[in-house]
């Protein structure tokens, strides 16, 4: 009874039960199910037609045998017939057909073939069942089912009608079918295998199988048709084709019948139509390759390393930018550099890579990092590295940005685990690209760079020059010391080494970094910068006298060549020294001088940094002048010590500056002044910026008071004159307020630079400013903007131009790109170059989107000076320089800057990880804490008496802890000639002289000292004494000299009537500015006294030797940049010279209370002018 609802439930869920259904993604019939095996499944349809294709090849090769066997003389006839006797080709008689329509066939051979046939004839009617689509004809009048059928049915009629199996029959035609089958299968094979790159492969596949064809096929006919002619083997048929195919046509051996003749007739009418069709293609694919530059191999990129560079466009500048840095590294001369770009090949770029140097090492694919097939074909996932570099020339930046971000994406995405070296244009886009392994902001450093050419004059020389790779072999050939001594320094480049490894700084394990860095640089020439925790992975530089060197610590150095490519020489002078200085107390331990040079094994690069000559005691460096005796005894230098005496440190003025600064302005004036305050900018323009301690507003500025040319309801001030300010302006001029301009203006307002010394900054903009800027720049003081271009003279003239120290113009995104190359910086170059004539003082830091048109700048066309430089440039070029343009007046002087020449930047990173970092810290765009920042001190009078830079070295180390890493140094220029006294020379110089201004009076009437920063001599005539007496000597020796040198006289007064000339035109520029000024109801007070001198004055000046007055102007004046010079290297009146600073932040919590009473005495009694340069 229990067992009939189990029952009745089994027959419910039976009748609910499911049915499982398959699905098929074709027609389940047994025609789609054939033609689904033979024809679309790539893997079997594959199969099938390697096993046709073996078939083919197997006739061929048992028609090769057959003729091989066969025997004529044995008797021609049917099979199981009488034969008939075979006769010898006689002229006179006619053609024997039986010996071509008969063969001897072996029965065992025929079985082989017949079976064979068998399966050919049913394969192709199974093929042309399936492939049917309505039209019978179409697949009857086919090539390949005509020659299957000759080849097929006459061996299954043999079976039928056995006197026929001795039947010729051309089975050598099957070489045809196997050429077509062989292309099916190549087809079948690159389906299965989904590679779509090798057409190239497969045409020139098919032009081999065509020719071994068009052979094997003319062999055998000729072979077989001369049995009733001149009896051929199958190697003179063979021979007797190649011959006639190659056009050499010996004749020895030629066709007697004519069947053969026609045979011959034929298959070289089909080679001429079939040959060419095939060539045109081939060449048609290879030009094709040629533009898109083919594959590389995954096999190559297994065995060799490669780097691939993704760009949007390549110009010839950018490549061998690129090119020349890659490969200035000797351990990257094996590595391929795989360059992928979406657009053709430029004709220059072409020309290039077919250079032997580079032909063997780039490779050039076009395609897009956007298509996984282009980057496969770079096999970027093999890649050692990926550059992916913006289009700087577009006009639209944004967009630029934008394909270098998808770009990036697509790689990472494509191989992860590639490394990323991304450049991007605008700040606001980097973040999009953080997860890059190295990434460049080409505005960021380009706007800082920019502002600390403003306070620390050439810092855009001085970091191009650390970031390229040279030998300091520049420039050692030219007669001019200045250029022999700036090529060599421009060799320094950052290095790194751990400690313990080394022997530059392993004696030092325990010391300050501060004793590490100055005995390092006395003994053996090199520069420590900063150092990395091995524990912490920030870098530090001058982490100060606190730090203490470990073994595991990686040291960061300015050097000429590597530790590792150097060489130590023992001088034997070094055991006399030891003798020497035994005696000496202030000689004892590690400050004994030392004897040591470095060599580079490398060949190229001999340093020998130091005089190592024995001295007197009393003119050493760290002697003290207690034993001269005399009452004119020089200060003394105290040594540096081994550790940090926390009481005579210096750098304290984040502490000092505020009360100094109270008291200060408490003293100066009576009325209230606005407070400033250090913090962080409440507002950042764009996601990613670093934060920076800097000078703010306790509250922020409203925007009607940012503008500067308009009043408002809280000041009436409408001009620069009128706001007073203390300090010379700086001008930027800009197209737009970009997010980058955020970091122009943060380093000229750090906390570390003294109040007394910001300088306001204008911004002279073409287009309004958006409210989100306003925002970001209206918490900083002295930040005012205007609208209003440069090449308009009322702006220049309203923004405060006479009363600016520094004009810096940054290249127009407008203007970025040209219909012709290198002309993108045309209105740029002829806008400074007014300027530069209406306001000769100024200094103008011009930005240029191509490097080689600085030779542009300030241009003087009958300048003989820059003539020569332009010879030395080009011979540079062709030994190979990659820095050809250093010696350029207005590079070298730091007056003009190209982005591109940072491009470097990046890849360098490949070999050294740390050079963004460290250009970012030296730069200001990120502040680490605990590391020290770039600035600049001005070596005055009371300065020389420490004489060399190693000196200043010991002086700046002991007292402030400042590591010093060059020399700006500014020298007067005077024109070489070949006669000392030669008076065309000197009136050259007057001539020159002329287009001066004396900028003393607008000095003295602003009651400011010149800043230094300023790229002129003084026009103190104490300060060169030599100049104002050879001046006066050249003008007593032209009045005593007058009646001997008449003709000269008459030249002479030829060129100061030019000179005149040239000063009424100095007037007329001069009135133009007043008159405008007048206009605009400007006060006329700054530019009056600069117009005032009359030609007669200037003449005037010149005769009574006042020469060196007049040069205190550009012109006249030539500027570098010594990185790490050597110790021995003399100081110079007016050299700046570049600091690494400590951070004044870095102990603050430890011991802030003493530093602040100490460094406060110390600093007080300093000249307040100088508060922020270091007290020597």
């Amino acid at each position: 009874m229990s067992t009939g609802p189990h029952a009745e439930d089994f027959s419910v869920d039976s009748s609910f039960s499911q049915v499982q259904v398959e699905f098929y993604v074709n027609e389940n019939t047994f025609k789609e199910r054939l033609k689904l095996f033979f024809i679309k499944n790539q893997r079997s349809s594959l199969r099938i037609r390697l096993f046709n294709f073996s078939l083919k090849l197997l006739t061929c090769l048992l028609y090769i045998v057959r003729v091989l066997l066969d025997n004529p003389e044995e008797g021609i006839g049917c099979w199981e017939c009488e034969k008939q006797n075979y006769t010898a080709f006689n002229q006179s008689t006619n053609i024997n057909w039986s010996h071509i329509f008969w063969v001897d066939r072996k029965t065992p051979l025929w079985a082989v073939q017949v079976s064979i046939a068998l399966i050919s004839f049913l394969e192709t009617m199974l093929l042309i069942y399936l492939s049917y689509k309505g039209n019978i004809w179409e697949q009857i009048f086919r090539i390949s089912f005509i020659l299957e059928m000759i080849n097929t049915v006459p061996f299954i009629i043999t079976i039928f009608w056995p006197p026929l199996r001795n039947l010729f029959i051309p089975v050598f035609l099957n070489c045809w079918l196997a050429k077509y089958a062989l292309e099916n299968m190549i087809n079948d094979l690159h389906r299965a295998i989904q590679r779509t790159q090798s057409a190239m492969f497969n045409q020139v596949l098919i032009l081999i199988c065509t020719l071994l064809c068009l052979v094997f096929t003319g062999t055998c006919g000729i072979q077989h048709l001369e049995r009733a002619g001149e009896k051929l083997s199958l190697f003179k048929s063979f021979y007797f084709c190649i011959v006639t195919f190659s056009t050499v046509g010996y004749g020895d051996v030629t066709p007697k019948i004519w069947p053969s003749q026609l045979l011959v007739v034929i298959m070289i009418c089909v080679a001429l139509v079939v040959l060419p069709l095939q060539f045109e293609e081939l060449v048609y694919l290879w030009m094709e390759r040629q533009k898109s530059g083919g594959n590389y191999s995954r096999h190559r990129a297994q065995t060799e390393k490669h780097v691939v560079l993704c760009v949007s466009s390549l110009k010839i500048d950018l490549l061998m930018d690129f090119l020349n840095e890659f490969y200035a590294h000797p351990r990257l001369q094996d590595y391929y550099v795989v360059i992928l770009c979406p657009t053709e090949m430029d004709i220059q770029v072409r020309r290039v890579l077919q250079i032997p140097l580079w032909s063997q090492r780039v490779i050039y694919l076009q395609g897009s990092a956007l298509k996984d097939q282009d980057l496969m074909r770079a096999k970027m996932d093999n890649g050692e590295a990926c550059f992916i570099l913006s289009s700087r020339n577009e006009v639209d930046r944004t967009a630029a940005d934008h394909q270098t971000i998808l770009r990036a994406w697509a790689v990472k995405d494509f191989a992860p685990n590639c490394p990323l070296y991304v450049q991007i244009l605008k700040p606001e886009n980097k973040f999009h690209v953080k997860f890059a392994d190295h990434v460049v902001c080409e505005e960021e450093c380009k706007y800082a760079m920019l502002a600390l050419n403003c306070v620390c004059p050439a810092t855009s020389t001085l970091i191009t020059l650390l970031v390229h790779t040279s030998r300091g072999q520049e420039g050692q050939e030219s007669p001019e010391q200045w250029q022999r001594m700036y090529g060599r320094c421009s060799g320094n480049e950052v290095y790194h080494i751990r400690m313990g490894d080394s022997k530059f700084f392993m004696e030092y394990e325990g010391k300050s970094f501060t004793y590490a860095a100055f005995h390092a640089h006395k003994k053996y020439g090199v520069c420590l910068i900063g150092i990395r925790r091995e524990e912490n992975k920030s870098i530090l530089l001058n982490p100060g006298p606190r730090h203490i060197m470990a073994a595991s610590d990686t040291c960061f150095y300015i050097n000429i060549t590597k530790e590792e490519n150097s060489a130590f020489i023992f001088k034997q002078e070094e055991k006399q020294k030891k003798k020497g200085f035994a005696g000496r107390g202030s000689y004892d331990g590690p400050s004994r001088l030392p004897v040591h040079s470095i060599i580079a094994s490398m060949g190229t690069v001999a340093m020998d940094l130091q005089n190592t000559e024995c001295r007197p005691a009393n003119s050493s460096k760290l002697a003290l002048p207690a034993e001269n005796g005399s009452g004119t005894r020089r200060p003394s230098i105290a040594p540096v010590l081994e550790l940090a005496d926390t009481s005579s440190l210096l750098p304290c003025d984040l502490l000092s500056d505020q009360s100094e600064d109270e008291m200060t302005q408490s003293d100066e004036e009576g009325s209230a002044v606005v407070e400033y305050v250090k913090g962080y900018p409440p507002n950042s323009p764009y996601i990613g910026s670093s934060p920076t301690l800097c000078h703010l507003l306790p509250e922020k500025a409203p925007f009607c008071c940012l503008r500067l040319d308009k009043g408002c309801k809280h000041n009436s001030f409408e001009d620069a004159k009128a706001y007073g300010f203390k300090n010379k302006l700086i001008i930027v001029s800009a197209e737009t307020a970009g997010n980058g301009l955020y970091n122009f203006i943060v380093p000229l307002r750090a906390y570390y630079r003294s109040r007394k010394e910001l300088n306001p900054i204008v911004l002279l903009l073409d287009n309004k400013p958006e409210h989100h800027f306003l925002e970001a720049i209206c918490c900083f003081p002295m930040v005012y903007y205007m609208e209003g271009t440069i090449d308009n003279l009322d702006s220049l003239l309203q923004c405060g131009i006479i009363y600016a120290d520094n004009l810096v113009v940054v290249d127009k995104e407008s203007t970025m790109s040209a219909e012709e190359d290198y002309m993108a910086d045309a209105k740029t170059i002829v806008n400074v170059q007014t300027m530069f004539r209406l306001f000769p003082s100024l200094s103008i830091i011009t930005e240029l989107t191509h490097p080689s048109n600085m030779r542009f700048m300030q241009f003087r066309a009958k300048d003989s000076y820059s003539l020569a430089l332009s010879k030395l440039e080009k011979r540079e070029r062709e030994n190979g320089s990659n820095l050809a343009f250093m010696f350029r007046l207005p590079f070298a002087a730091g007056r003009v800057f190209s982005i591109s020449m940072l491009d470097t930047l990046l890849y360098q990173s490949f070999v050294k990880d740390y050079m963004i970092t460290i250009t970012r810290l030296l730069l200001g765009l990120d502040t680490t804490p605990g590391s020290g920042y770039l600035c600049a001190m001005k070596i005055t009078e009371d300065d020389l008496w420490i004489r060399t830079y190693g000196r200043l070295f010991q002086k700046l180390c002991s007292s402030s802890a400042e590591i010093p890493i060059g020399i700006y140094r500014t020298e007067s220029h005077m024109f070489a000639t070949s006669e000392p006294h030669d008076i065309r020379a000197q009136s050259q110089i007057s001539i020159n002289v002329e287009d001066c201004e004396d900028t003393k009076d607008v000095k003295e009437h602003w009651g400011i000292k010149t800043s230094h920063h300023r790229n002129s001599c003084s026009s103190d005539q104490s300060e060169h004494p030599l100049l104002r007496r050879k001046s006066m000597q050249w003008a007593r020796r032209l009045s005593r000299k007058g009646n001997k040198h008449s003709s000269k006289t008459a030249e002479w007064i030829s060129q100061q009537r030019l000179s005149l000339y040239r000063r009424s035109e100095r007037q007329e520029l001069s009135e133009l500015v007043k008159n405008r000024m007048k206009h605009l109801g400007l006060p006329t007070t700054g530019y009056e006294d600069v117009a005032n001198l009359t030609a007669s004055d200037v003449m005037n000046r010149v005769n009574l030797g006042y020469l060196q007055d007049e040069m205190n102007d550009h012109q006249n004046t030539l500027s570098y940049v010594l990185i790490n010079p050597p110790p021995d290297t003399r100081l110079e009146l007016n050299d700046i010279v570049y600091l690494i600073r400590s951070d004044p932040l870095a102990h603050v919590a430890n011991d802030g209370h003493s530093r602040k009473s100490s460094c406060s005495n110390k600093l007080g009694s300093g000249n307040p002018e100088t508060r922020d340069e270091t007290q020597l």
